[in-house]
């Protein structure tokens, strides 16, 4: 089977790891029901016209035509990534402006100092794709989608970093400006605070001048975009893919024929995208983005605020939250054709518009992103935009050498630390011979099974109360063994002070590190060890977590 190895096919057993480090996404129940069943192979229709990549393999590299504005479009974000200090701006703007380049494209909205893990991780795998496919012989370049249009600002501006007590979130307060546009907002005086609060966490010389650094970027007249592309392109140097802030005027320029289209074809992407609903909920599975009939998947930015278009009739709109703001079809496409950067497409719009203009070859996705690509799908077509393949991203751990010796030490697998509390603890339980009750509760429910069969025949009647009774021992003996566990799991403290500390760092707050810690914080800790690490140890596997060892 071809895996990928230090960003280069290759044929190869899969990737060994210790087995106290093994975690399958799946069978820990990481992952949502569509990306667990695509990468099992099942239902892969639903992705048509996309293509899902089957872990191990290289994508198809089929000829996608290069967009006609594309050079244009390398040319602006030459500059745009100079501004950013990006090493590399010229060299991948070149490649990007020939057509026979392959474009990996990944992104993201641009999280408060770097936004968490994830994002960092998503820019990695996206360019040792792109290195795979040169190793290969097909020229190809990384791309990063800076998602500025999206106007959810709970999703950018907080911050989470680990500490000696824990992990410790800080933000920006409040929002002030619900429904505009990242790209549009300022940090505000709130990000000298954080700056302070992230200094005091975890003080010492190094941290103090890392946050100077982030200051020089970070300062409350900036806006969201800018500072991150910064620190991204600091911290990955020459492997950054290149940025592409989603507001540019020359991106909005390559996007208005895709807008008129959408709005043109707003009957048959309202029929499509019904369709597609209907099938993937006949099969089973939950919708990660909730219908909304009637509604397109545009926003258009008035008065202060991004709001969602919704038709009326057959030939008008409304904005949402504002039924004063009515409009008819073809004002909205003057609209569109004068100023497309008032105009924006929303989840179910976006990928489509975005690979139109690049011309992708790849979609690096996260299993969010990955859940609700059924949903888009029928938009490709319809605005006759060639269909990428799509690829579910690895998920990654950052644990130093000395906390792996201390999981191996503990007896412990990094799957139980990632499963229920109650599974840890009993899995603490057995290390040390707390477990006792499991082998009884066996025996208890074997005794009690042969009870059945001479109830029965003395009065078939007896079979409910039997089954009562059986619950109630059963469900008394789990009380009892889980007060064993937890009293058993207590009673080293030095051990369960380390466990509990692997476990805040592994999921603070409950969630997956790479979810909730910033990337700055990495950082910070590691300096340039954080990229070297993650480009040398970074699988393309999106079947089990990868850990990264700086």
């Amino acid at each position: 089977m071809t895996v990928l190895t230090n960003g280069s096919p290759v044929s190869a057993p899969e990737v060994a790891r210790p087995a106290e480090l093994e975690v399958d996404l799946a069978a820990l129940g990481l992952l949502p029901p569509l990306p667990t069943a695509y990468l099992a192979g099942r239902d892969l229709d639903l992705l048509a016209p996309l293509r899902f990549l089957a872990p191990g393999t290289l994508p198809e590299t089929a000829a996608i035509p290069a967009p006609a504005g594309r050079r244009e479009l390398a040319a602006a974000l030459a500059v745009t990534n100079h501004s950013y200090g990006h090493p590399a701006a010229d060299e991948l703007s070149r490649r990007l402006a020939d057509p026979a380049t392959r474009v990996i494209v990944t992104g993201q909205q641009p999280g408060l100092l770097g936004g968490p893990l994830l994002t960092f991780s998503k820019m990695v795998a996206a360019a040792r794709w792109a290195a795979a496919l040169e190793a290969a012989g097909e020229p190809a370049i990384a791309v990063f989608w800076v998602a500025t249009e999206d106007h959810d600002y709970a999703e950018v501006a907080s911050t989470s970093v680990l500490t000696a007590e824990g992990p410790r979130t800080f933000d920006l307060g409040p929002d002030p400006e619900p429904l505009v546009p990242l790209g549009m907002r300022a940090l505000g005086p709130e990000i000298t605070r954080v700056l302070e609060a992230l200094a005091a966490a975890n003080p010492g010389a190094l941290q103090a001048e890392w946050v100077a650094t982030l200051g020089r970027w970070y300062r409350p007249d900036s806006r969201f975009a800018s500072p991150f592309c910064c620190l991204l392109a600091h911290l990955l140097g020459p492997r950054c893919p290149l940025l592409l802030d989603a507001m540019h005027p020359v991106v909005k320029a390559a996007e208005r024929p895709l807008l008129k289209r959408l709005v043109e074809q707003r009957h048959e992407v309202e029929a499509a995208s019904l369709a597609r609903d209907t099938e993937i909920e006949r099969r089973g599975y939950p919708l990660q983005v909730n219908p909304q009939r009637g509604a397109s998947p545009l926003f258009l930015f008035r008065h202060g605020g991004r709001r969602r278009i919704e038709w009326r009739g057959r030939d008008g709109y409304v904005l949402r939250g504002r039924e004063d703001e009515a409009g008819s079809v073809a004002e909205l496409l003057r609209t569109i054709d004068e100023n497309p950067g008032v105009v924006s497409p929303g989840v179910l719009a976006r990928p489509a518009v975005q690979d139109a203009i690049l011309g992708t070859c790849l979609q690096v996705l996260g299993p969010g992103e990955v859940s609700y690509m059924a949903q888009v799908a029928p938009v490709y077509p319809l605005l006759e935009v060639a269909p990428p393949t799509v690829a579910l991203r690895p998920q990654a751990l950052v644990l130093e050498p000395k906390q792996v010796e201390r999981l191996a030490e503990s007896g412990l697998r990094l799957a139980d630390l990632l499963g229920d509390r109650q599974r840890l603890d009993r899995a603490r339980a057995a290390r040390v011979g707390g477990d006792f009750v499991a082998p009884v509760r066996q025996e208890v429910e074997a005794a009690l099974a042969t009870l059945v069969a001479p109830a029965r025949a003395v009065d078939p009647t007896l079979e409910r109360p039997w089954e009562k009774t059986r619950e109630q021992i059963l469900r008394t003996l789990d009380l009892f063994a889980d007060k064993v566990v937890a009293a058993a799991a207590r009673r080293d403290e030095v051990q369960n002070r380390r466990v509990d500390q692997l476990r805040d760092t592994c999921l603070p707050g409950g969630k997956l590190q790479e979810r909730v810690i910033s990337t700055a914080y990495f950082g910070g800790r590691y300096g340039p060890r954080l990229a070297e690490s993650f480009w040398e140890q970074l699988e393309l596997d999106p079947l089990h977590l990868q850990v990264i060892s700086p």
